[in-house]
Formats: structure tokens, sequence, C-alpha cells
């Protein structure tokens, strides 16, 4: 079982970057997916959230307008297309896989963390 973030790189401030997590070993649209972020010297943070039934939640206020999450069913991976780029949006990226489901009398938890990719915005 992994998730793997990609897609992150070095684009200068006004451009756009699509960063992908996928999946391996288990199906991604069984999970709410979470992208979070974590700048230099600062705590992680959450961005947005897809969940299962494909509804998006934004943590963010300052992503909302420019930032996308999507899933690609068929490819087992989640998008996060990420336009108008700020410095401040400067992060190492990471997605979050969670799903919670009752087996019985007990409820089990599935949380699962992809390496984090890193973006940089140059002004």
């Amino acid at each position: 079982v992994q998730l793997q973030a990609s897609g992150g790189g070095l684009v200068p401030a006004g451009g756009s970057l699509n960063l992908s997590c996928a999946a391996s070993g288990f199906t991604l649209d069984r999970y709410a997916i979470a992208w979070f972020r974590q700048a230099p010297g600062k705590e992680r943070e959450g961005v947005l959230c897809i969940s299962a039934r494909g509804g998006t939640t934004y943590f963010s206020d300052s992503v909302k307008g420019r930032f996308t999450i999507s899933r690609d069913t068929a490819k087992n991976t989640v998008s996060l297309l990420m336009n108008s780029l700020k410095p401040e949006d400067t992060a190492v990226y990471y997605c979050n896989a969670v799903r919670a489901l009752v087996d019985g009398t007990s409820l089990k938890r599935y949380d699962y963390w992809g390496q984090g990719t890193l973006v940089t915005v140059s002004s």
C-alpha cells in the first residue's frame, strides 16, 4: 500500500502546476483525499480535500478560486490543479487518503500519506 505525490517544481508567480497523488495497493475512490502543505519554518496546514462522493472542501481561503481538486478513477489518482500561483504558495505539498468504516462492532480507520512534492513559486 503506497501513496505518492508528484508534479512539483519551480514556477514563476502567476504560473500553474498540476500535482498528482497516485495510489498503489488500494482504490482511491473509496477515500477522502486531502492536500496539505508545509512552508519553510511553518506548520503543516490543510489546503483542500475531496470527499468519497466528490464534494470539495477548502481548508484555506487563500486558494479558493485558484486551486481545484479532482479524481481520475481510471488512473486511481487525484489531481491538484494550481493556477495563479503566488510566492506564498511555496511549500512541500502532501496528499493524504483517509477512510473510516464500521466492521462489525469496531471502527476501522485507514490513513495514508504521500511523501510530499516541493512547489517553489518565484517572484
